[in-house]
């Protein structure tokens, strides 16, 4: 009998000055970066939410805590790749990953692709398993007024 789990994560950072914007592991040319004591890549970060709440396993806070030196400027790619070791120790195997990144600028379509096929190679599927969106907020919210980036992802994982 296949065990199916559904799961969902969310990540926010504030945009600053003097730091690099990371999104799915790729470096967009932006004037400004996202805040974190990782690489506060969003994308990754609510991936990784959503596949340990999908495996019932603690969220990425607690498995690499900002109070830990050691993940200070982590690579989240680095990060996502332990989540899905962490997830094939438990005898789950990733079905597929949904995820839509709230952000007004810049426009992340030429992004995408290799976004996506990141999380693919990082979690060891194929690219087709993976879908990446992003989208803009009419101007609204903390997004919309270019304070920060969120997003959100969604994953079936099976064991």
């Amino acid at each position: 009998m296949t065990r199916l789990r559904i799961g969902h994560g969310y990540d926010v950072h504030r945009l600053v000055e003097d730091r690099p914007l990371i999104l799915g592991g790729v470096l967009i040319d932006h004037p400004k970066g996202l805040l974190g004591h990782s690489d506060a890549d969003v994308l990754l970060h609510a991936v990784m939410d959503a596949l340990l709440g999908a495996a019932a396993l603690p969220d990425i806070g607690r498995q690499f805590p900002d109070t830990d030196e050691a993940y200070r400027g982590a690579d989240s790619r680095n990060l996502l790749r332990r989540v899905a070791a962490l997830l094939r120790e438990q005898g789950y195997t990733v079905v597929n990953v949904d995820a839509t990144v709230l952000a007004q600028r810049p426009k992340l379509f030429p992004y995408m692709d290799s976004m996506a096929a990141h999380i693919a190679e990082d979690l060891g599927i194929s690219r087709e398993q993976v879908n990446v969106k992003a989208t803009t907020e009419e101007g609204l919210g903390f997004t919309g007024t270019e304070e920060g980036i969120a997003a959100h992802a969604v994953c079936l994982i099976e064991r």
